[in-house]
């Protein structure tokens, strides 16, 4: 049985409307929004009674998406936004861009501060993380050449 696809990535976000308006900034478009709730929901996170609003958001490529998820219940329980990068579990996800000067003036707009510096990796790429709504970790990478 081979592996098909990755299907998205699921970030936790406290401002829904906040994050979703960020990342069309970014250029992720919005396919689509509602509540999840009810016995099965709870059965496959093992959270038990919740109810969460989702935001799913699709590059334009769409090959990728992330689902944003703000639980109303049960609670969030730990707060992960201002963890480094070195940190346990996954912090961060990485967008191509064809303009990371571009992209990090439209950005910061939105409140997105850099974290370090924008760096060059030999004749390939210009990186650069960010941290966004509610410190979402964001790593940015434009082609060179």
């Amino acid at each position: 049985m081979a592996l098909k696809r990755m299907d998205n990535v699921g970030i936790v976000v406290d401002d829904l409307e906040e994050v979703v308006a960020f990342f069309r900034e970014l250029g992720l478009e919005l396919e689509g929004r509602g509540m999840i709730e009810g016995e099965w929901a709870g059965r496959v996170t093992g959270l038990g009674d919740q109810c969460v609003e989702i935001a799913m958001m699709r590059t334009p490529d769409g090959h990728s998406r992330l689902e944003l998820s703000r639980f109303i219940r049960p609670p969030v329980v730990a707060d992960h936004s201002n963890a480094p990068v070195n940190a346990l579990g996954y912090l961060r996800v990485m967008f191509a861009v064809d303009d990371l000067d571009e992209t990090l003036d439209r950005l910061g707009k939105r409140g997105a501060q850099l974290v370090g510096e924008v760096v060059r990796y030999e004749d390939a790429y210009r990186l650069c993380y960010i941290r966004g709504p509610g410190g979402l970790l964001i790593g940015l990478a434009q082609e060179l050449g």
